[in-house]
């Protein structure tokens, strides 16, 4: 998550206060210019996001936090939906987490996708982010998480509020290694839904790897198979990343095939950044995509360039 240096003395006096209570204010903002293939114009983001914690007399911790910017339907203060919110209770059993939150599928996997811009413009038709089926009802998700050593377990679900549709369920395994100095990360993610409409199940595969000299590379692979469908929908990713002091060079390429989930199901993109830290929360971000697919509008070509300020 993006964090945003405050220049507000008020407020940077206020959080200091409530820190010490165990409540922290983040957040970020963007300042920059881009062109949506149409158009040049500027850009301006800014995003503010609370997050409390604490701990019991016997040792469990607890904590929630909320993003302003998911909350501006006042979902956030409602007891049975979902805005923005995620509240944890962690102990020697794992840790348990609800609302605004991953599911296990995307807990598990790592996305193809290397460094940040300010449009997001490196995430094109051809990117997937692994949401998987999260969302399929109102968004609220709760996931257990547990780890021991090198490996870590998670499962969730996710509830039809109306009754109408089954549980999406998931379940995910990540391992973590150290190989002739490479640092290795593997993510296996699994997760099945069931609404009357659609009956599916979504599987994926995950490698990551960062090798010495500041090199790092990313493979992604999902599958669907669901009834009636003749040919089973696939993604595939990859990133190549390259830093070196304050500068990263990536790039990622991304193709869904028959994915009948999206409205074009057959799209392919690049994606490039470019990214200088100034240090102290600042970042200068260059973002570049390019689209394809059979459909004419998923055919468009994005840049973006800016600062990314966080804290």
């Amino acid at each position: 998550m993006k964090k945003v240096l405050f220049a507000t003395t008020a407020l940077i006096a206020s959080a200091g206060i409530a820190s010490a209570q165990g409540v922290e204010v983040s957040g970020f903002a963007e300042l920059g210019i881009f062109d949506d293939d149409t158009e040049t114009q500027f850009h301006t983001d800014i995003d503010v996001t609370f997050t409390m914690s604490g701990e019991t007399d016997a040792g469990l911790t607890f904590g929630a936090s909320i993003d302003l910017d998911e909350s501006d339907d006042g979902d956030a203060f409602a007891a049975d939906t979902q805005g923005g919110e995620s509240i944890f209770i962690s102990g020697t059993f794992g840790t348990l987490t609800m609302g605004d939150t991953d599911g296990a599928f995307d807990r598990a996997m790592t996305e193809a996708i290397i460094g940040g811009s300010i449009q997001d413009n490196h995430e094109h038709a051809g990117y997937n982010g692994n949401a998987g089926f999260d969302g399929t009802y109102d968004g609220q998700v709760a996931r257990y998480d547990y780890s021991f050593g090198d490996f870590g377990f998670s499962a969730s679900a996710e509830i039809d509020d109306t009754g109408a549709g089954d549980e999406v369920l998931g379940l995910g395994v990540t391992y973590s290694a150290a190989l002739g100095g490479v640092d290795l990360g593997f993510g296996l993610g699994y997760q099945t839904v069931d609404t009357g409409a659609l009956d599916a199940d979504l599987i994926g595969v995950s490698i990551d790897a960062d090798f010495a000299g500041g090199f790092e590379a990313i493979f992604n692979y999902s599958t669907v198979d669901a009834d009636g469908l003749a040919d089973d929908p696939e993604h595939i990713g990859l990133a190549l990343g390259y830093s070196v002091d304050a500068l990263t060079v990536a790039v990622n390429w991304g193709e869904f095939s028959d994915w009948v989930l999206n409205t074009d199901p057959n799209t392919d993109g690049v994606g490039l950044i470019v990214n200088y830290d100034l240090g102290g929360g600042a970042e200068v971000q260059f973002g570049y995509g390019s689209s394809d697919g059979d459909l004419a509008a998923s055919d468009v070509d994005t840049w973006s360039l800016g600062l990314a300020l966080s804290f």
